[in-house]
């Protein structure tokens, strides 16, 4: 009998142990993805979730990704662009199990917070300092080769030789960005005048101010106008709708797509910007134990960065844009990255 029970106990611990080597030695299971996997996601965004621009992108790709988890979504927009910690605690301690944090004001304070409440955060434009292994990642843009199709489009548009750039403040982005317009409009017509003007330092929802520099472009002979500026953009796609001249007047947006919106057919394009793809890629990152170990960038190749085509662009010019698109992801022509203002006044002159 004492032999018997010895048996029945050793078989035992044997069955234990095969278990337990079983799962340790398997793949990922089904169990641990799912811990893995957000169940509530949030967004903090500056300004309000609906201006056809950056705010909405962020809100609407956090969206996207809601749906492809198949989570809950908190949005948060409106915060401002001043202190964001209460608003980030407040939606972890609510829950939230992944956030985004929409503006690069963000990316110093929001990592910090990611570590004490021990909820991972994706920032913006924050680089090297949004990286935090675990908690905190960050994606960038090549925004600029998007606006050097933009500038080759408009070159080949303009009837006045002369376009024109609006920026609401000094931003990188948009910097990069005039940067590429430029060096694009150059790149398709050497001649090109290229004027450029700020609405101020950060007028980014100032859309008397956008509306005011955009008509003084025009006043200088632009018939092309590239605007750069959230809330300000709707003031220059006012002053455009009421330009008078010879010429006439057309607008390429940035980030988002208002064709919806133009009843007064000026749109001609815009230089979309989709996150949506880059964000399921940094989950995924997540899920396998490599978030926030590298910077990734939105661009041409990965279809982050597109340019929108419309009903006003000739079919001959599109096909010529879509050939430098195709120069550009190939390495066949570089595209400038510009940091700085006077470095792109440089290239306009």
């Amino acid at each position: 009998m004492a032999r018997l029970i010895e048996k029945q106990i050793l078989t035992g611990i044997l069955i234990g142990v095969l278990a337990i080597c079983v799962v340790c030695l398997s793949p990922v299971t089904k169990v641990e993805a799912a811990k893995k996997t957000f169940s509530k996601v949030a967004v903090i965004a500056p300004e309000e979730g609906n201006d056809y621009g950056w705010n909405q992108e962020g809100v609407e790709a956090t969206k996207k990704i809601a749906e492809w988890l198949g989570a809950s979504i908190e949005v948060a927009d409106g915060a401002g662009y001043g202190d964001v910690a209460p608003i980030f605690r407040d939606l972890a301690s609510g829950g939230a199990e992944w956030i985004v944090a929409w503006a690069s004001g963000y990316g110093t304070v929001a990592p910090q917070l990611a570590q004490q409440m021990g909820v991972p955060v994706l920032v913006i434009g924050a680089f090297e300092q949004g990286l935090v292994p675990g908690f905190s990642t960050d994606i960038e843009t090549r925004a600029q080769e998007g606006a050097f199709l933009a500038g080759s489009l408009a070159a080949k548009m303009s009837k006045s030789k002369t376009v024109g750039i609006c920026m609401s403040a000094d931003d990188e982005n948009w910097i990069k960005m005039a940067g590429g317009f430029a060096a694009g409009a150059k790149y398709a017509k050497p001649d090109i005048k290229i004027l450029m003007a700020q609405i101020g330092q950060a007028g980014y929802a100032d859309a008397a101010g956008g509306k005011r520099v955009t008509r003084n472009l025009i006043s200088a002979g632009a018939d092309i106008i590239f605007g750069m500026g959230d809330g300000s953009t709707f003031g220059m796609i006012q002053a455009v709708e009421t330009a008078s001249g010879a010429n006439k007047v057309w607008f390429i947006d940035v980030i988002g797509d208002k064709t919806s919106l133009d009843k007064k057919d000026i749109y001609l394009s815009s230089v979309k910007w989709d996150y949506t793809p880059m964000f399921k890629t940094v989950i995924k990152e997540y899920q396998e134990g490599n978030y926030g170990k590298q910077i990734h960038y939105i661009n041409l190749k990965n279809e982050g960065i597109k340019l929108l085509k419309t009903k006003h662009i000739p079919a001959a010019v599109w096909s010529s844009v879509q050939q430098v698109r195709n120069d550009v992801i190939t390495g066949k022509v570089t595209v400038p990255e510009l940091s700085k203002k006077k470095d792109v006044q440089a290239l306009i002159k």
